[in-house]
């Protein structure tokens, strides 16, 4: 399955929204000057990115349908999700 990607930039996810069938490999880069996070919201959800650096990047295979929520945990307005399907 091919790859997507997700631009951090600006203080926001780009897309804010995406949606990607099972399987699929989703990449943040971060090409804002500040660091960010990929951290699902609430408890127990899978993306959980280290600080991400510029130009720094994280990625996550989707493996189960669902609307997966998440933030930036440094700047905890930046909130995008990720709707996932068969």
């Amino acid at each position: 399955m091919s790859g997507v990607a997700v631009t951090i930039r600006n203080f926001a996810f780009s897309p804010a929204t995406l949606k990607v069938p099972v399987g699929t490999t989703v990449t943040w880069t971060d090409q804002d000057t500040d660091t960010h996070t990929v951290t699902s919201t609430g408890s127990g959800g899978p993306l959980h990115s280290p600080a991400l650096a510029t130009h720094a990047t994280y990625s996550y295979r989707f493996t189960t349908p669902g609307t997966y929520a998440y933030l930036c945990t440094i700047h905890p307005f930046m909130t995008a999700e990720v709707e996932v399907t068969r």
